[in-house]
């Protein structure tokens, strides 16, 4: 029988960049539809999609965010220790929570629509654009539907750490989505003027039919390559493990998942329901003006974060089963050596990523969006939430995986703390000293995602004895090459214009920054070994190989 191609297992390094890989064409793909969507929808617009979207992410964290991963450990986990048929049982009663889970959020967030909708607005909000934020959260409830179940899905094929299956429905599932938004956008502009509404639901419809086509093909893959789940690579003899042991397994692997997206969340429902409120009350802005702002937080300059956030995704999903069997066999080096590589990948591509973005924020606001009053500068800062979000996340994901539940716990809580405390304080701070109030937002954002990655790393660093002396060295040179990169870059800024009025023009800015900058980075680090020390030798030379022979 010919193999599958795309049914095999990969190590370690070789799963985090297919998965990683696969999960920034994903993201690629959700940047690309902004320039129509924007066009369409204007900032108002995505005021509107920003808070259904919020709520969306809220209620997914719980039915989704710890169901993949946690599949995925203990799937990894009996297919270490040999209990092939348990592991078969994990996958169909994991099918089941998530049914559950799916059907219940969708019920939930129907039926309680308008009373979210009047939590985000004061009494005095027109009462139509009441109406249509309840019509749009309604919307997005129906791909609870299918999204929990397409999740456990993806977390067997990563638990049998066969990355790439995954990875493409991820693409599949963007590619539709972004395509449902393209027609929507067409329709709106072409038959239906001005309707706002109807072009944001269109755009979350888009996620239940993506994650639809997504469904189908992991169903097909899991049909096709059934038996090949079923190959045994070692003889043992099974013990009776019951229903309610795998289902409580399930739930102490995947709480903690879920703790990390419902805090993650939590982030983003307290500007949604405190950024508009407190630039009316205490900076005198207009609810234009400030729904217009919250729209840069929540929808337009959030796609940006994705980068990094994309990044740290593809690293965790190929981290988890590697850490759980190097957990399960009880090697502490290569527990330490798989966290110190995760961190290492993670800082060697968001760290320079995030610096140039925030480089080049005016001309690429201006390339997707246009001209904005606020664009650029919420851009300029917030792209570092994505990088500070994407280490928190893989940090905490380690404690879950090493089953340091308090720890995650308390990383998190103190993170959403200091958020609470000084959201509001630093707008006031700011405003007084003639910095954009808004930037107070970002900022408490920053300091909470900051505290809980310290956390995380002192007590990995205490109780599980991890040595980052590895990382910190391969972060100095990171950080030489990433400040080498903006330094020559900003000289070529004297001579090469950064922005202008015209979305070509900025496109091709962007293109000569992003290439001279890549090149000085990626120069620094061949040269100084920092690209040998972070992806390894013998992956570098499989890459060269592949070139030299095609």
């Amino acid at each position: 029988m010919k193999k599958d191609i795309t049914m095999r297992k990969n190590s370690f390094i070789k799963g985090a960049f297919i998965s990683t890989f696969g999960v920034i064409i994903a993201k690629m793909l959700g940047i690309l539809y902004i320039i129509p969507f924007h066009s369409v929808i204007g900032d108002e617009g995505g005021a509107l999609y920003g808070y259904a979207y919020t709520i969306y992410l809220f209620f997914l964290s719980i039915t989704t965010a710890g169901i993949p991963l946690a599949i995925s450990k203990v799937v990894s986990e009996y297919q270490a220790l040999g209990y092939y048929q348990v592991k078969k049982r994990v996958f169909y009663l994991g099918k089941k929570i998530s049914l559950i889970l799916g059907i219940s959020s969708f019920i939930l967030i129907f039926s309680f629509a308008p009373l979210l909708a009047r939590f985000i607005f004061s009494s005095s909000v027109d009462s139509s654009h009441l109406a249509d934020v309840v019509f749009v959260i309604r919307v997005i409830s129906i791909a609870f539907v299918i999204i929990p179940i397409l999740s456990v899905y993806r977390g067997y094929f990563s638990g049998h750490r066969i990355m790439s299956v995954q990875s493409i429905s991820q693409v599949l599932e963007q590619f539709f989505r972004v395509l449902v938004i393209l027609i929507g956008c067409f329709l709106v502009k072409h038959y239906f003027v001005g309707n706002v509404k109807l072009a944001v639901s269109l755009a979350l419809l888009g996620a239940t039919i993506g994650a639809f086509v997504s469904y189908f093909y992991l169903v097909d893959k899991y049909l096709k390559n059934k038996n090949r789940f079923s190959e045994r690579i070692r003889d043992v003899n099974e013990p009776i493990v019951s229903n309610k042991v795998i289902l409580k397994k399930i739930m102490v692997y995947a709480i903690p998942f879920i703790m990390i997206d419902v805090f993650q969340s939590l982030y983003n429902y307290v500007d949604m329901f405190s950024v508009v409120k407190t630039l009316v009350k205490y900076c005198s802005y207009t609810m234009n003006d400030a729904e217009i702002v919250y729209s840069m937080f929540s929808t337009w300059a959030h796609k940006f974060n994705m980068i990094a956030i994309a990044i740290s995704s593809g690293i965790i999903i190929s981290l988890v089963p590697n850490l759980t069997e190097s957990l399960v066999k009880n090697k502490q080096n290569d527990i330490n050596k798989h966290i110190n590589k995760a961190l290492q990948i993670l800082f060697f591509f968001a760290f320079p990523i995030t610096l140039g973005v925030s480089f080049l924020s005016e001309p690429i606001w201006n390339l997707f969006y246009g001209e904005s009053l606020y664009g650029a500068s919420v851009l300029h800062l917030n792209i570092y939430v994505g990088l500070v979000m994407a280490l928190f996340t893989t940090v905490v994901v380690c404690l879950q995986t090493l089953k340091d539940y308090k720890g995650v716990f308390y990383s998190l809580f103190v993170g959403i703390v200091i958020k609470l405390c000084f959201n509001i304080r630093f707008v006031r701070i700011f405003l007084s000293i003639g910095i954009p109030p808004y930037y107070g937002f970002i900022v408490a954002t920053l300091f909470g995602y900051t505290f809980s990655f310290i956390m995380g790393i002192i007590i990995l660093k205490i109780k599980y004895k991890i040595n980052f002396e590895e990382v910190i060295r391969s972060f100095v040179d990171i950080l030489c090459g990433s400040l080498l990169m903006i330094l020559i870059l900003s000289i070529i800024k004297i001579f090469v214009p950064i922005s202008s009025i015209t979305r070509v023009n900025n496109f091709f800015i962007i293109l000569f920054y992003g290439i001279m900058g890549a090149v000085i980075y990626f120069g620094f680090s061949y040269y100084t070994d920092l690209l040998q020390k972070v992806l390894g030798k013998n992956f570098l030379e499989k890459i060269k190989q592949r070139f030299i022979h095609k």
